[in-house]
């Protein structure tokens, strides 16, 4: 098993850790963060079960990030990804695991958002030697495949002079993240959340030459989660385009690096046949704030006089070691990496670090 500097990856150090996922049939959670507690509790799981991980930020966990005070808003995403970004190349290193440092969703009114995040990135390889980020999303999924795969071409040419990948998608993921995403019809039997094994050789053929990219590709797969029977999926798509791709360009087996969006609430089997398809990577969002959320509320519950007085009203006795933000944020960050350990487990992650101690 080949081993790599713990911290953030990139470059080849980023393609030796893809390889191992899919030679071992094995999968990174990537995990949507919002702040420093979410971040930390990320890492936590990682090092407690000896496993890489993604953190990734959608642009408004990227606007939180900077602090919702902050005027604007465009700004404030893309400080807010700066400044993450920087907190886990601080600290990811000192957690021992490897961290790939990705975006989310970035439709066509955030292409500027991204653009000026691969501004930082060439500055920071400028300094460092290594991009600020791993990879970014960009998701023209609803726009026509030539304006799609046209503006997937433009950066990413700018991106691997740096080191950087580009995941793009085809088809639609039902449901909304950040205010990017598509409604989802009812039994979701709807023809635009499965994406065409044609279209993804189309996108092989015009991105392979240019560098390294990464596909969404949908197969009934959502944000968010729902009532049993309302998502079908199909990870038969996924398989269908990697033999489509090697049969028609004379690649490997599964030349596609895949990944699966809408991770939470997803069948395990289901997840386990689209690993061996060639998935690398799955978002999780939605289980992971329910999972920092629910404690906390718990929390709360269970000490209801010290979160409306600072003194109990009949002892006099203080509260303040109760009310500490520390004491029930901290509830949440230990939910919030069970949860992550959970999705290292599902997917064959656990242990698997190539993070030389």
């Amino acid at each position: 098993m080949p081993t790599l500097k713990p911290g953030v990856v990139s470059g080849e150090d980023y393609f030796t850790l893809l390889k191992a996922c899919k030679d071992g049939d094995y999968a990174l959670p990537a995990v949507n963060v919002v702040g420093t507690n979410s971040i930390n509790a990320v890492l936590e799981a990682a090092a407690q079960t000896g496993s890489d991980v993604i953190v990734q930020l959608s642009n408004g966990g990227a606007q939180y990030y900077a602090g919702k005070g902050l005027p604007d808003k465009d700004v404030a995403k893309v400080l807010g990804a700066v400044s993450a970004a920087q907190h886990v190349h601080l600290l990811a290193e000192h957690y021992g695991v490897c961290v790939v440092l990705h975006t989310d969703h970035a439709n066509k009114a955030l292409i500027p958002w991204v653009e000026a995040l691969i501004g930082h990135s060439e500055e920071h390889h400028k300094a460092h030697g290594r991009p600020l980020f791993s990879s970014h999303m960009l998701d023209l999924s609803a726009d026509p495949i030539e304006f799609n795969l046209g503006e997937s071409a433009r950066l990413l040419e700018r991106m691997v002079k740096i080191g950087m990948s580009l995941e793009i998608e085809l088809g639609v993921t039902g449901g909304e993240e950040d205010g990017v995403g598509h409604d989802i019809e009812e039994g979701a039997d709807n023809a635009h959340l499965y994406t065409q094994p044609e279209d993804v050789l189309q996108a092989w053929q015009k991105l392979n030459p240019i560098g390294h990219f990464s596909l969404a590709a949908s197969f009934g797969n959502v944000h968010g989660v729902y009532k049993p029977g309302n998502v079908k999926l199909r990870p038969e798509i996924l398989d269908n385009s990697q033999k489509l791709v090697a049969e028609k360009c004379g690649t490997e087996a599964r030349p596609l690096d895949l990944v699966f969006h809408g991770g939470s609430g997803s069948e395990t089997s289901k997840i386990e046949e689209a690993v061996r398809y060639g998935v690398f990577k799955m978002n999780i969002d939605t289980d992971t704030q329910f999972a920092f959320a629910s404690p906390v509320g718990a929390y709360v519950n269970e000490n209801p006089t010290a979160f409306t007085h600072q003194l109990d009203p009949e002892s006099g006795k203080p509260y303040k070691k109760v009310y500490d933000p520390r004491a029930w944020l901290r509830k949440g960050e230990e939910g919030m990496a069970a949860r992550v350990v959970e999705a290292f487990e599902v997917l064959g992650s656990k242990g698997k670090s190539l993070a030389r101690n």
